[in-house]
């Protein structure tokens, strides 16, 4: 492993800097609400920091009850203004003029990415903003495609002469609350905004509390593309203040939240007040069974790449890899030899290809994982440290000798931290992958596709990779089976979060 890390703090430049001038012009960032920002209620800010270096680059207004209720009270006025009268051909060329801006903004946006959450750039500029464009382009094209049916009815007890005709009707759900977490706060962002948009509905977004600034910045380009005011609203702080309020108030129709599966139950509680609908994509443990005829040349590059892309910090990762005991070995130095090379330092260092956790605290939960295993009998072959000006670098882990009850094994890590264990018979793989309380994702490597097809079916997991992990693209739903949630993200099954049937009958 190559340490790159500044021990000196310095942010090291890659663009012209913009990001940061314009957050020493702007260092305390109030809500967006109403197509503008606006002084928290409270005056009370939160400090946003550099992960890496723990330097201040911002503060985040802390909002409260008050400042929830004006950004609903905004998004329920827009709600019947003209975003409601606005055709099809406008609202979707709007979204394109959105997704035209976030290319025009590309490298700001990367850099914020980088500097609040701490990824490398080159994640930010290659796989993750470039989706937020697409994102926005593929639901404009969704917009146009929204369509009711006619229904042929059994209906005998009409007036004599009279016939009775019914249709259905596809309305938007209303005001809804859509909460993200800090991992890919943008690109998981544009997944709930640009559906929900796409469907005619307003929103208020609460991004999570230690990066919000790419989705600040976001709300001003989607008011610089012609969208109504009070349409898109972000309200930032503190879960237990702006999260709860939100969530609990009487003017949201319906929430979409992605985070952790224990604030996912306690949105579902808080949700019943006003039954709001809800759609939750939560944790992960996601599992990789790699046959004894795989391709080896793909699966160690693509697994190690499926644990340690981001840091681990992706729900999907695969952070269980389950081996034939043939090639185990083989394998695993495989894995260790591309964890090893990996170099680690600040997301703005072109150099870097792993950067630090999101928080101290974020980077210590993952270190106690490591010891607690390490205690029980657990076997560290490479990695288990926690290091960096900061304390918020972990060392590219992989761990074996482990038992599927260790919580390394059965709990969500998120971090860069594998578990890999050696089996005997594919029954006894498909069995260990499955007893889990997650149901995120999978991924098998083999090259026999029959087998492939069966496991497929067998595997307990909203999305199964084949020789291939990480494949996203908006047109592919997201989301998981048991305590990893349900309703789905992308694709055109996430328009069914933000839209209504209704039913029409007449006799003409």
């Amino acid at each position: 492993m190559t340490d790159s890390i500044l021990n000196d703090g310095a942010i090291p430049a890659v663009n012209s800097g913009s990001v940061k001038s314009l957050l020493a012009t702007t260092p305390n960032k109030q809500h967006y609400i109403n197509g503008g920002y606006q002084a928290p209620n409270s005056n009370a800010y939160l400090d946003t920091c550099d992960p890496a270096t723990g330097q201040k680059i911002a503060a985040i207004a802390n909002g409260n009850n008050v400042d929830v209720d004006t950004a609903v009270t905004a998004a329920r006025q827009a709600l019947s203004g003209p975003w409601s009268s606005m055709t099809p051909l406008a609202r979707s060329g709007l979204l394109l003029k959105v997704a035209d801006l976030i290319d025009a903004n590309m490298d700001e946006l990367c850099e914020l990415e980088v500097l609040d959450q701490g990824k490398p750039y080159f994640v930010a500029r290659w796989a993750e903003i470039p989706g937020v464009a697409a994102q926005f382009r593929y639901f404009a094209g969704q917009v146009m495609a929204l369509e009711g049916n006619t229904i042929n009815t059994s209906i005998d007890y009409q007036p004599e002469g009279k016939q009775v005709q019914a249709w259905t009707l596809r309305e938007p759900v209303g005001v809804v609350a859509a909460i993200t977490p800090w991992n890919s706060p943008l690109i998981l962002t544009a997944m709930k905004l640009a559906p929900a948009m796409a469907a005619g509905c307003t929103i208020v977004l609460k991004p999570a509390e230690l990066t919000s600034l790419s989705a600040l910045r976001l709300a001003e380009l989607i008011s610089e593309a012609g969208v109504p005011d009070g349409v898109v609203n972000v309200v930032t702080g503190e879960g237990k203040l702006a999260g709860n309020g939100l969530v609990s108030h009487p003017g949201i129709d319906k929430i979409a939240f992605t985070g952790s599966t224990q604030t996912g139950k306690a949105i579902v509680q808080a949700s019943q007040q006003n039954l709001a609908r809800v759609t939750l994509e939560l944790g992960g443990k996601s599992p990789a069974i790699v046959l004894p005829d795989a391709d080896l040349t793909q699966a160690i590059p693509g697994i190690a790449n499926g644990i340690f892309f981001n840091g681990g910090q992706v729900c999907v990762a695969n952070s269980r890899v389950y081996i034939h005991r043939t090639i185990f070995d083989e394998v695993v130095d495989g894995i260790i030899a591309y964890a090893e090379s990996l170099t680690l330092g600040h997301g703005l260092d072109q150099a870097t290809q792993m950067g630090p956790m999101v928080s101290t605290e974020q980077a210590i939960k993952i270190e106690q994982h490591i010891q607690s295993a390490q205690k029980n009998g657990a076997k560290i072959l490479t990695g288990g440290k926690r290091f960096g000006p900061n304390g918020t670098f972990i060392a590219p882990t992989v761990i074996t000798n482990t038992t599927t009850d260790m919580p390394v094994h059965c709990e969500e890590v998120f971090g860069p931290v594998l578990v890999a264990e050696p089996y005997d018979d594919i029954e006894e793989a498909l069995a260990w992958s499955n007893d889990n309380e997650y149901g995120l994702a999978a991924s098998v490597w083999t090259q026999d596709l029959s087998l492939a097809h069966r496991l497929s079916k067998q595997l307990q997991a909203g999305t199964v990779w084949i020789n291939t992990t990480l494949m996203f693209d908006p047109s592919l739903p997201i989301g998981g089976m048991k305590q990893s949630g349900y309703g789905r993200d992308s694709g055109k099954q996430a328009l069914d979060n933000y839209l209504e049937w209704k039913t029409v009958c007449a006799v003409l």
